[in-house]
Order: C-alpha cells, then sequence, then structure tokens
C-alpha cells in the first residue's frame, strides 16, 4: 500500500496537525484534508499511536513497512 502513498500526499494530508498526535486525531485531519484513501489507510496501518512531529509519522509509513 505505501508504494502508492507519496510523500508529499501526506504532508498534505496532515496540514495543520498538532503535534504531538494520536493516529486517529491525524487519520481525522486526513479525511478532512481530502486525503486519498490510500493516505488515509497508510496511516491508519502506520506502526505508531502517537506521533511527535511529521517526521515520525514519515518514518512509520515510509520505513516501517
Amino acid at each position: 500500500m505505501t508504494s502508492d502513498v507519496n510523500p508529499i500526499d501526506v504532508q498534505k494530508a496532515l496540514k495543520g496537525a498538532d503535534y504531538p498526535a494520536s493516529r486517529d486525531d491525524l487519520v481525522s485531519l486526513a479525511r478532512g484534508n481530502e486525503a486519498g484513501d490510500d493516505v488515509v489507510q497508510a496511516l491508519q496501518e502506520a506502526g505508531q499511536d502517537r506521533y511527535d512531529g511529521p517526521d515520525d509519522v514519515q518514518r512509520a509509513i515510509f520505513d516501517g513497512k
């Protein structure tokens, strides 16, 4: 799944995020920012429950798989 996800799309989906943030908060934000289903699914499947910043999210999605 992550092979279809672009890091820039993840950044756009998480625009306005307040960190630290839970995975559920980021999924809700991404949906509110009209992120694609692939980005939302990647966030849902990311290996952490809490993120300290955007770098944590990127690592969980792209390095954790």
